[in-house]
């Protein structure tokens, strides 16, 4: 990208990463390096990265082309001695290797860690998993759902009458892809000082627990009658109102810090002659009393519109928001203003919504977007660039190399 007058490049421009991470929690973490200007060559198996083989049906490829925007692709049969030759050789020239297999595979294709920094002693190679490189749980397979089940997410999501549910959102596997991220940049800062890479392992068992703040503190409370879980209440049951409340059209999520914020609401709703009442007047005695507090609420709420309750609310200053569903969030013009959100023409899939870096960097470059590559789309321009012409191409395709 040309330097543009007045503006820094992007932070990581001039890295290349080598990126053989799949699914959600590693191509996340690329996707983020890529949008932050690192060159990012996908290096797909045989037959492509998994994702891209999943029912399209089902709306499948939005994942793949969310995730995998600003790559390059190509494909190499890492299992095959010349395809593993020739990605040593690619790594000679690579600042980061990212994988998120399984713990062991890298050892047993014969490129793991002491390989490569044999190859490029600066190279950092970054590993995420569900239960990390290490440990009892090292090879238990893991994926979002059962990363939820073992970390007691699921145990602390629905409500008490029922049973554990899973989150509606993938956290375990972007909670560890934001973490992979932050391990990454942290590995390469030190490299800059000691001019030495490093491996980084990023579990995202690790990465999702502190996310349950609220309901491990209520393990060291004085209380023992709050249930593991509490639907949309507050998680430890000590913040009141705090729950999602019926609309005339909906539902609108509404939170009171503290006091101030409690009496916002009251003036919202038309009743500050209960600024005194004994059975609400403090936080505590809102807990105490959060059954009536949130019929109090309910009752006012599901008279409005999620629209006429929203200026009412935010001109009182009270925390809220409405519950909205994933068409309203993707249409969203303050969105697409802010450019998290913008349309593309796919070649491949058509018109999308798609998604830019939650990673916003002043007085910097913006990153052109490219749309997620076709399977091993710029073979030719990076095998070409280790001295291989059209033929030598040609023939790693027909030995099944790539």
């Amino acid at each position: 990208m040309p330097a543009v007058p007045g503006l820094a490049p992007l932070p990581l421009s001039g890295l290349r990463v080598l990126d053989l991470t799949q699914i959600y929690n590693g191509p996340y973490a690329t996707f983020l390096m890529a949008m932050a200007g690192a060159e990012v060559i996908k290096i797909e198996p045989i037959g492509g990265e998994y994702l891209r083989r999943r029912d399209g049906r089902a709306g499948a490829f939005m994942p793949f082309a969310m995730l995998n925007g600003c790559k390059k692709s190509i494909s190499l049969n890492l299992k095959s001695d010349r395809g593993r030759e020739i990605f040593l050789s690619l790594v000679e020239g690579a600042d980061v290797v990212a994988e998120n297999y399984s713990p062991g595979v890298m050892d047993r294709l014969g490129i793991g860690y002491d390989v490569l920094r044999q190859r490029n002693p600066r190279i950092v190679l970054a590993s995420g998993s569900g239960y990390g490189q290490d440990g009892g749980y090292r090879n238990l397979m893991a994926m979002d759902l059962t990363v939820q089940a073992m970390s007691g997410v699921m145990s602390v999501t629905g409500y008490p009458d029922g049973p554990p549910t899973k989150a509606g959102a993938a956290l375990c596997d972007f909670f560890g892809g934001v973490h992979l991220y932050g391990a990454i940049v942290t590995a390469l800062y030190r490299r800059s000082q000691t001019g030495e890479g490093g491996r980084v392992d990023v579990a995202m068992l690790d990465a999702v627990y502190p996310a349950m703040a609220s309901n491990i503190g209520m393990l060291y409370g004085e209380r023992d009658d709050i249930p593991p879980r509490t639907g949309n209440r507050h998680g430890g049951l000590s913040l009141c109102p705090y729950n999602v409340y019926p609309a005339a059209d909906g539902y609108i999520a509404i939170i009171c810090n503290n006091d101030k914020h409690w009496q916002g609401l009251l003036a919202a709703m038309g009743r500050s002659d209960f600024a005194q009442d004994p059975r609400v007047r403090t936080m505590a005695d809102r807990v105490a009393n959060m059954d009536f507090v949130d019929a109090m609420v309910a009752d006012f709420t599901r008279t409005l519109a999620k629209a006429e309750l929203s200026p009412v609310l935010l001109n009182n200053k009270v925390p809220f928001a409405p519950v909205r569903d994933l068409p309203e969030v993707m249409q969203d013009p303050v969105l697409h203003e802010r450019g998290t959100l913008f349309d593309v023409d796919h070649p491949t899939y058509g018109r999308l919504t798609l998604h830019g870096s939650a990673l916003r960097f002043s007085d910097t470059e913006t990153q052109p977007y490219s749309c997620s590559p076709d399977y091993g789309r710029d073979n030719a321009e990076i095998y070409g660039a280790l001295g291989l012409d059209a033929a030598d191409v040609a023939r790693l395709r027909d030995e099944g190399t790539i």
